[in-house]
């Protein structure tokens, strides 16, 4: 008979005859000297910082432990029943110590020859995780045993349940179910489904052996379990039970997973925290709420990695990772494939895969989760490269190579990619106030922490256009002025540099072209002359007033072509001039600070604004910009199916950096991309081709529910009909309409005011 059984059935005896020796020696002496129960009655758990959208959503925790404490009445009646069937099926019959289930375990673990089933109750696991440690001696399981019998009189059902969800180790640095439903699902605990309920209840027999990242198939064993359990128990019903042990768990593998990751701005948040409150915040449980959105963050995120997939697809394959040998034997390839796959991390949505085998019509890959999935003949196309036996063997793609799969949806085919060398940038604020709500630093914070938003200066190109017709209207130059888009030279004074000849993106030339016109095709030669009409000097100084650091904008000719240096988010504000009207706005992403009890410690209000610009320059600027989606440079726009949309594209020289800067009334929004060390990204890619696609895929769910918002005209604001070619006025019944400050109307007496026409927008321009 095994040590195990001889301390069960000695425990047994000892509480089953109330007059032996032990139990008077336990209640005697050891009984009195227990420890304090005061940890119990004031449970005070170390909780991590934790970070979160403005709609409650989280987004960031940094801690010693990962812990997220949650009332009895808030846990998933699923759970609770998951938890008693798996652990404690007599848990509110009992007084702590279970005897009949003492020996039940005792007889089930003779009969089978090992050590198969315990026998602690929920109240002994408590005791244990509190005040003990794991050794199996019997000296310890008779504390644990008194020590459960204590607590039992100090504490009611419920508290004890209660405490044992929110104490118990679940593996992956979790403390308690709402943490795990956080690591391993991606979700609140409050979320949580049938499946998902008693992989989790699974966990507190052994962490490490069932946890489903690193054991996927003893977690799937263990699951199994708890649901017959609950099935005999009569916690669910056939249905229930069939439908759960067929439900494929969207189980996550990063080492940290939310509802919507916001890495870049949660590290903002700690830093900040940090320097103001010190080390305490890893174990305070303090909350930190944000002006984040989490529907314009899943929106964003998506945005982002769906560019760079479509990216990598422009480009090309670039090869697999790496390479395993496998054996023939079945049992043995399975083992490397599983060693293998754990040490490489999901990466933004990107998984790691082995390939098993490969015809001319298919790659068939493992994934982590031991799914194997089929990529389809788009697939080997893509990879044809890569077939050629030519190819050493670690870089041609065949059976063990190890390879990154995606799909855009939950139902979408799987394609294969790889991790990618470029990076790229989203953020989007309220014009109105400021608050950001979408930040996304780069692809993927674990492989690079560099806040692209925040800190990566970079050339805005074609996108930093408008600031400069923008100045050009405050001299008195209207959309319908005309200037030749014809060859120009610019001296080295003009240049702070060396003579330029500057040129148009594809090198050709229009003639006489309107300001709109102009803007909307992206004219380099023109907005050259168009910086000369308005001054440099004078140019200079109206951009400063959009917020930029002009230290890193140089007062020379080529800042017309957007050659200084700026920020996605200070971009983002800039442009969010244009959207409110003409206010400067500062970005902020802080709303309050809470404890752990949710008292608030600090709040936080929008920075004051103020007039930067006249509201009808405001309003003339962005039909500007209206017009390059409409007819211009960024009409892949139009497929939202919004006319209260504006923006401007940007590319720089050589391809160097893809903007798109645009916005609606109650967004603005930046997207990016570029290499960290500054290289071409490729012949073709442009801010219209490469980051308004992200843009677009984040205003279509970022204004989903939102009506269309026209910009209203403001007051000083006529308009008159030109022919829009020449800019000249035209008959009433002729030309098209266009937008004049008053006193730049056609045919507008210097110093003499016009009647403003009514301030509706004209046909066909919101």
């Amino acid at each position: 008979m095994t040590r195990w059984w001889q301390i069960s059935l000695a425990i047994l005896a000892g509480l089953a005859v109330a007059s032996s020796a032990v139990v008077v020696l336990a209640a005697a002496i050891i009984y009195p000297n227990l420890p304090s129960l005061e940890s119990l009655k004031d449970y005070r758990p170390k909780q991590p910082l934790r970070i979160f959208t403005e709609d409650g959503a989280l987004i960031g925790e940094f801690g010693e432990e990962r812990r997220a404490v949650v009332r009895l009445k808030d846990t998933p009646k699923a759970l609770t029943q998951a938890i008693l069937a798996a652990e404690d099926e007599r848990f509110y019959r009992h007084g702590g110590v279970d005897t009949l289930g003492i020996l039940r375990a005792a007889l089930s673990n003779l009969a089978s020859g090992g050590a198969k089933e315990g026998a602690s109750t929920i109240t002994m696991q408590v005791a244990r995780n509190f005040f003990l440690s794991s050794e199996k001696t019997f000296t310890r399981k008779l504390n644990e045993a008194l020590l459960a019998i204590k607590i039992e009189h100090a504490l009611s059902k419920d508290e004890i349940l209660e405490l044992y969800i929110n104490h118990i180790f679940l593996g992956q640095r979790a403390y308690g179910f709402a943490a795990a439903a956080q690591i391993y699902f991606g979700k609140p605990l409050a979320r949580i489904n049938v499946a998902e309920a008693a992989m989790l209840a699974g966990l507190p027999k052994a962490p490490s052996a069932y946890n489903p990242v690193v054991n996927p198939a003893r977690a799937k064993s263990r699951q199994l379990y708890v649901l017959g359990r609950m099935k005999t128990l009569g916690y669910i019903a056939e249905g229930a039970y069939q439908q759960a042990k067929t439900q494929r768990l969207p189980i996550k593998y990063s080492p940290q997973n939310f509802e919507a990751e916001a890495h870049h701005l949660a590290e903002l948040v700690r830093r900040r925290m940090h320097e103001k409150y010190g080390d305490d915040i890893y174990v305070s449980g303090m909350k930190v709420y944000t002006t984040l959105r989490l529907a314009d963050q899943k929106a964003a995120l998506n945005g982002v990695r769906q560019g760079v997939l479509e990216f990598h697809r422009r480009r090309g394959y670039a090869g697999p990772e790496g390479r395993v040998q496998l054996p023939a034997d079945a049992g043995e390839a399975d083992k490397i494939i599983e060693d293998t796959l754990l040490e490489r991390e999901e990466s933004s949505g990107l998984l790691p895969a082995v390939v098993l085998g490969l015809d001319k019509s298919r790659i068939n890959v493992r994934l982590r989760s031991g799914e194997d999935v089929d990529l389809g003949a788009s697939e080997i196309k893509f990879a044809q490269r890569f077939l050629s036996n030519k190819l050493a063997p670690e870089k041609r793609l065949a059976r063990g190579s190890i390879v990154r799969v995606a799909r855009n949806e939950a139902n979408a085919p799987w394609q294969l990619t790889y991790l990618p060398q470029v990076e790229a940038a989203f953020v989007a604020l309220a014009p109105a106030n400021g608050a950001i709500r979408a930040m996304v630093g780069g692809f993927d914070f674990s492989r690079n922490q560099f806040n692209h938003v925040t800190q990566a200066w970079r050339q805005p190109g074609s996108s930093f256009k408008p600031f400069v017709y923008s100045a050009a209207l405050e001299r008195g130059i209207t959309p319908a002025t005309v200037f030749d888009d014809a060859p120009i030279a610019i001296d080295a004074a003009e240049t702070g540099g060396t003579p330029w000849e500057p040129k148009n993106y594809d090198g050709t030339m229009e003639g006489p072209l309107t300001l709109r016109n102009a803007l909307a095709k992206s004219k380099n030669l023109v907005s050259i002359r168009v910086l000369q009409g308005a001054g440099t000097q004078f140019t200079h100084e109206h951009i400063a007033k959009f917020g930029f650091d002009m230290s890193r904008i140089p007062p020379y000719m080529t800042m017309a072509l957007g050659a200084g240096e700026v920020t996605p988010l200070s971009l983002a504000a800039a442009y969010a001039v244009f959207a409110n009207g003409g206010h400067a706005v500062t970005p902020w992403h802080l709303l309050r600070v809470a404890d752990k009890d949710g008292r608030v410690l600090e709040s936080f209000s929008p920075p004051p604004s103020h007039l930067a610009i006249d509201a009808r320059n405001a309003f003339v600027t962005t039909s500007l910009m209206q017009d390059v989606i409409r007819r211009g440079t960024a009409t892949a726009a139009l497929t939202l199916g919004r006319q209260d949309i504006a923006g401007k594209t940007g590319t720089t020289n050589d391809h160097h950096d893809a903007w798109f800067a645009g916005f609606q009334a109650t967004r603005v929004a930046v997207a990016w991309m570029g290499y960290d060390q500054p290289r071409p990204l490729g012949s073709g890619e442009t801010g219209g081709g490469t980051a308004l696609p992200i843009w677009v895929r984040y205003m279509r769910e970022a204004l989903r529910s939102t009506p269309e918002m026209p910009f209203a005209m403001p007051a000083g604001v006529v308009t008159a009909r030109i022919d829009a070619k020449t800019g000249a006025p035209a008959e009433p019944e002729q030309g098209v309409g266009e937008y004049f400050f008053q006193e730049f109307a056609p045919g507008a007496q210097a110093g003499e005011p016009q009647e403003s026409a009514e301030p509706t927008p004209l046909p066909g321009q919101i």
